[in-house]
């Protein structure tokens, strides 16, 4: 029995649309891309709030580095009000208040992911000099008000934490399981994965952190750091649950 064209469109359109009903199946990744962006220059694909951020090349491919050798105790990034209110319009000013508490932690956030809620959040970096610090994470959950949560790796302390910010103060939440020898000038995988309100963290494929938060992840991601720590982080990739 033959079947018509019109027949073999809607069966495969009902297989498409099913497929991505199915709950628990990830939606399509978002990477960001810096191939395009002018070295030197700070990145157009990511916003820097605190801290001095650029884009570098690494042996023939762009990367995104955090300079820490410039940084100085209140050093908020380069037009941080147009940056700020061009993230949360106008409450721009609460979030700025929340900024200045945070200076000590540069940071990025990635404007094209408007709130991240449910899956995984991937990133290689490479740690390259720090003498009070040689840190390097993933932001999520940044709320309009500036709190947020940081899962990061530490090279002179070889281990994964995870920190909270609120109100203007950094708080311990959890370390991994293990310590686990980190050396600058090779690149590692950090990965967090979120449902709801549980969160996992991820270094080079071994699962190291395991929690809940106090309600489900809802907020924009970055990238992050710590005072003079000087790191390159590549292939920043954010894959949502589908709903």
């Amino acid at each position: 029995m033959s079947i018509s064209m019109n027949t073999k469109v809607a069966l495969v359109s009902a297989i498409a649309f099913a497929a991505l009903a199915v709950p628990g199946v990830a939606a399509p990744p978002t990477t960001i891309d810096l191939s395009g962006e002018t070295v030197g220059a700070e990145p157009k694909s990511f916003v820097p709030v605190v801290g001095f951020w650029r884009v570098e090349n690494d042996g023939g491919k762009n990367v995104l580095v955090v300079d820490g050798r410039q940084w100085k105790e209140g050093q908020s990034s380069a037009g941080i009000a147009d940056k700020a209110r061009a993230l949360y319009g106008e409450r721009y000013a609460e979030f700025l208040d929340r900024v200045q508490a945070y200076a000590y932690y540069p940071y990025v956030v990635a404007p094209s992911i408007p709130n991240f809620t449910e899956g995984e959040i991937t990133v290689r970096f490479e740690g390259l000099s720090g003498r009070i610090d040689q840190g390097a994470g993933i932001l999520f959950n940044l709320k309009p008000n500036g709190d947020y949560l940081t899962i990061r790796a530490n090279c002179l302390e070889g281990n994964l934490v995870l920190w909270k910010f609120v109100q203007g103060k950094r708080s311990f939440v959890k370390k991994g399981t293990e310590n686990v020898p980190l050396q600058l000038g090779q690149w590692y995988d950090m990965k967090i994965t979120v449902h709801g309100a549980q969160i996992e963290g991820w270094l080079n494929g071994k699962k190291l952190i395991e929690y809940t938060w106090t309600e489900p992840i809802s907020g924009k991601v970055g990238l992050w750091s710590k005072t003079d720590s000087v790191s390159y982080f590549d292939e920043f990739t954010v894959t949502p649950m589908a709903k």
